[in-house]
């Protein structure tokens, strides 16, 4: 069980923090949640705590893995589906599973698939989002500012 003040990463959202922890009447049963704090965007989401491990929420990477994950995005991208619709679903799932590692292979797929041929409306809009996803977890396991995070980020992705 997480505790007010934990550091978080959700699925799809990226990483926050445990604001609090609240109860709510919901067609007469009371559940308890956590409520998120996502820093990008301010945006503030409600977990049912009975199913927060379900949902994927988990705490984030720290500070050695932010090394591990930076190196590991250093290695050769593998080639990548070629039908926009599958690959659209294969990505879209990678981020789903909340795995920072899945978000990151994201990110250098779609990177280098700009770099080569371009992308289309939805690959960029996904690779926003992935790349958004990654940099809270780093910004918040880290430390570091967005600003440097998105500089490290394109210097390894532009290699």
């Amino acid at each position: 069980m997480f505790k007010v003040g934990d550091k978080v990463a959700y699925p799809m959202h990226g990483a926050g923090v445990i604001k609090a922890i609240e109860e709510r009447c919901v067609d007469g049963a009371v559940t308890k949640y956590y409520v998120l704090l996502f820093e990008m965007g301010g945006m503030k989401v409600m977990v049912p705590i009975d199913n927060s491990t379900d949902s994927g929420l988990r705490s984030i990477i720290d500070k050695e893995e932010c090394e591990k994950l930076i190196t590991y995005m250093q290695k050769e991208q593998e080639d990548e589906e070629n039908n926009w619709n599958r690959r659209y679903r294969e990505n879209l799932e990678k981020i789903k599973t909340g795995n920072v590692y899945d978000v990151a292979d994201v990110v250098c797929t779609l990177t280098s698939r700009e770099k080569e041929k371009g992308l289309s409306t939805g690959d960029r809009k996904m690779l926003t989002t992935a790349r958004q996803i990654l940099v809270s977890e780093i910004k918040l396991a880290s430390g570091k500012e967005e600003r440097e995070i998105s500089d490290t980020l394109d210097e390894i992705l532009n290699n």
